[in-house]
């Protein structure tokens, strides 16, 4: 029988982490643990058995490891959401967010944010009183562009100069690309990065003008108890993705700790952790 498609991309994704930022050092200490945490340690070293014995070497700084991890996981999407264009049709642009302070600016939901970046520029009041809500810049974006009028009217004629003059998915009326989802990679979780995400997700959503798009986080931390920092609730984020949930899963058995069992089940069955390999299905619903 035939390896499926998402399988091997699924393989080829934790072959480009193993080859690239998932290492393990002289002691055997995988990239991904937190060295100070003993579960952590032997939840990473577990996984990393399952998936492939990982190279030697020394731990990337973080801002290093952070900008690979962003590039590994868009790789996994760019080379799995457009196959499913018989789901979610449409042109897209997969890439990272450019431009700063103004990056959501160049979406139609956020248009609006280039005008209070540049209106608080010369008025401090403002300035102070915006603060930096409206500065979101998204590891990765997903994004359609409006389409033109002969596409939407292949089939019959369904609109024309004397309807539907506002919609942003008409070409016709913007020129600016609809932001489809927001992905916020973070390799582990240590700190204060699962509020950074909350935060970046609400600012999100107060800030848009028109449709939400998809608010969802992918992390390689292996330990339960800070997964469910930042998976547990509802309203913010959509859901977080694991790089290798069944593996974890295993892991987590094989070490017979209860706590984190429980937890695990908990953000599994509660639909708030999926894996990686849910996550290109979940953008084209």
């Amino acid at each position: 029988m035939p390896d499926v498609t998402f399988g091997i991309e699924r393989r080829a994704f934790h072959g480009h982490l193993i080859g690239e930022i998932l290492t393990s050092d002289e002691g055997g200490v995988p990239s991904n643990a937190d060295r100070k945490n003993k579960t952590s340690i032997d939840l990473s070293q577990r996984i990393l058995s399952q998936l492939q014995k990982g190279s030697t070497a020394q731990k990337l700084v973080g801002q290093t490891l952070g900008n690979k991890f962003e590039s590994i996981v868009l790789e996994f999407i760019a080379s799995t959401f457009p196959r499913l264009s018989h789901l979610r049709p449409g042109r897209w642009i997969i890439g990272k967010a450019t431009g700063g302070r103004t990056a959501l600016s160049s979406y139609d939901q956020y248009e609006h944010l280039s005008s209070l970046a540049r209106a608080s520029q010369d008025d401090r009041e403002l300035a102070a009183a915006l603060g930096h809500d409206y500065s979101i810049t998204p590891d990765i974006v997903i994004a359609r562009e409006p389409e033109k009028d002969s596409i939407i009217n292949q089939h019959e004629l369904l609109v024309d100069d004397a309807v539907a003059s506002c919609t942003p998915l008409r070409r016709t009326n913007n020129q600016l690309p609809l932001l489809h989802a927001s992905v916020s990679c973070k390799f582990t979780l240590r700190s204060d990065r699962a509020q950074n995400v909350r935060t970046e997700a609400l600012n999100l959503i107060r800030n848009r003008k028109g449709h939400l798009p998809h608010i969802v986080s992918v992390t390689a931390e292996p330990l339960p108890s800070r997964l469910a920092s930042l998976a547990l609730g509802t309203g913010d984020i959509d859901c977080v993705y694991h790089f290798a949930l069944p593996e974890l899963l295993t892991a987590v058995n094989e070490i017979n700790a209860p706590d984190s069992a429980e937890m695990l089940a908990i953000l599994v069955e509660g639909k708030r952790l999926r894996d990686i390999a849910d996550l290109p299905l979940d953008l084209a619903s």
